[in-house]
Formats: structure tokens, sequence, C-alpha cells
């Protein structure tokens, strides 16, 4: 069992949970995420990593109610446990690897859309404590679905709020503000997006005329976390890749975003599931060595 330590809502439908994981902890990276499971009749939920303390050995992450078993987990209080917290999985973030002097020579800029704020935050953050510097948009449709307002602004060197009704900060979306200071004359080396696929797509289509490399985090996407369901399987640079094995994190210009959110909307039935397994035959699932989906 995993002792929740803290149990906070932020937003409507999005939650914060603090657990007591010290193997997690002592080991995991920003850009990895964990696999959570309330109790016995619970799904397995992939969550994104959004912070971890490795002396308390805590991680902390984020979630969005979207069913039954969200809803569940949210519900519960500090002072009790999920029955599982397995990770970390995924790869890190590339930044962990790259060496910091050359990180310092570049210009960065994150971008993060509703919840993406969650899994941009541990990268800043690490960023910040190794004194790279780097500039924020992070975003929301109202000011009331802002999150980690507060937490940003200490880690980040310039940060850019943007809603999309125009209640706090820049009116507009993250493109638009990221159009903004390209006109007033800001240059990036990097950008890292991380939100829903549609925002991530736009960004990158922005970033591609702006001649901007761009990182995206393909963790919407996933549902079974392991390799074994196949639904976070998705086309880089015309290849096979499946988000939870070999990402979450792909270099956003070659991803096929349109290909990626027609998956996930015929992955949503039964017999959508049924259609791809059928269609994609040996390569629907992520060769997780174990289901026999990869033979």
């Amino acid at each position: 069992m995993y002792p929740i330590v803290k149990s906070e809502k932020l937003a409507d439908k999005i939650y914060l949970m603090e657990i007591k994981a010290p193997r997690v902890a002592k080991s995991c990276e920003p850009g990895q995420f964990i696999i959570a499971k309330t109790d016995e009749q619970g799904e397995r939920i992939p969550l994104t990593i959004c912070d971890y303390d490795r002396t308390a050995g805590t991680v902390t992450i984020v979630i969005q109610t979207v069913g039954a078993s969200t809803e569940r987990m949210v519900k519960l209080k500090a002072g009790e446990s999920l029955m599982d917290f397995v990770g970390p999985l995924g790869r890190a973030s590339e930044l962990i690897s790259t060496d910091i002097e050359e990180l310092k020579k570049k210009k960065i800029v994150f971008i993060a859309g509703g919840l993406g704020t969650a899994p941009v935050y541990p990268q800043v953050k690490w960023l910040h404590n190794h004194g790279v510097d780097c500039d924020v948009i992070m975003g929301a449709k109202t000011k009331d679905l802002l999150i980690y307002v507060d937490e940003m602004k200490k880690a980040a060197t310039n940060l850019y709020v943007t809603t999309d009704d125009g209640s706090f900060g820049f009116h507009g979306m993250g493109t638009n503000q990221l159009q903004a200071l390209y006109d007033e004359g800001a240059r990036y080396d990097l950008c890292i997006a991380i939100g829903p696929m549609i925002m991530m797509k736009f960004v990158c289509l922005l970033t591609k005329e702006l001649n901007i490399p761009t990182v995206v985090s393909m963790n919407p996407i996933m549902v079974d976390g392991t390799g074994m369901c196949g639904a976070c399987r998705l086309t880089v640079g015309g290849e096979v890749k499946f988000a939870c094995v070999d990402g979450p994190e792909f270099d956003g210009h070659l991803v096929d975003f349109d290909q990626a959110m027609k998956r996930q909307q015929i992955y949503k039935t039964e017999e959508g599931r049924a259609m791809l397994k059928l269609t994609e035959g040996d390569t629907h699932h992520g060769g997780c060595g174990q289901c026999g989906g990869d033979k």
C-alpha cells in the first residue's frame, strides 16, 4: 500500500496527490510517469510525475477526473492509501542527459496547455535547480482552470500566462503568445510543448514555420502504460512508436497528430479496438513480451 500524504483540489475536476513511494521517488526523473491503482476494482491509470522529493520519499501526481476510477481515486484523503503505485515508467526528458553547459547556451521555451502544466513543471524546476534559464507559456480555457501558477513563477525565468477567454493574463492560446513574443524579437532554440493533442499539433505547425525544434509529450493517449494494450501506438517520422515505452517525448515535427487523434477516438469503443487489432496486426502492441502481441 502507498500512503497518501496530501490530497487537494486544484481546479474543477483537477486534483493533486502526494504519495509516499520512496523507491519511485529515488529514481524518477522529469518526463516520466507512474501507473496507479486505487483498489482491486480500480483500473490501472497512467499519471505523469508532477514533482518528487527524494529525501521525503514522496511523489506528486495531478489527476483529472474522466471516469469512475479517477473519481474514486480523488475521493481518497490524506492518511488513506493507493493499492498500487508503479514506476518510474517511460523515458526521462532528454534535457536530463544533455550537458548542462550546453543547455545554458540555449534559449528554451515551454508551452503548457491545461493539465500539461503538470508534466512541464518538473522539467522547468529541474532546469532552474541546475542554473538553466527558460521561458514558460502556460494556459487554460479560463482563469479558474489554471494550476501551478505560483510554483511556475518561482522556477521559470519568464512566465507568460494565457487564457482562451481573456479572464487572466494574455487573451488567447499558447500559440498566439509565442507568435507575439516572436514578433517582439524573441528567438528560441528549443520548444517543449505538452498538453492536449490538438494544442500540440498547432504548436508544432507554428514552430515548424518559425524553425524552432520542438519536443512533445504524447502521454494523453496512454491507457495501459506498459505497451500491452496498443492504445498509444503512433507514427513518428514514418515509423511505428509506442508512447509508453518509446516516449512519452518525441520530435513534434515528425509526429502524425491527425492519425494519433483519429486512432484515439476509435480506441474508445470495443468495436474500434477490435478493428485496430485486426488492421494493425503484429504492430498493434508495443512489444511488452508478456501478452503475445509482439509475436
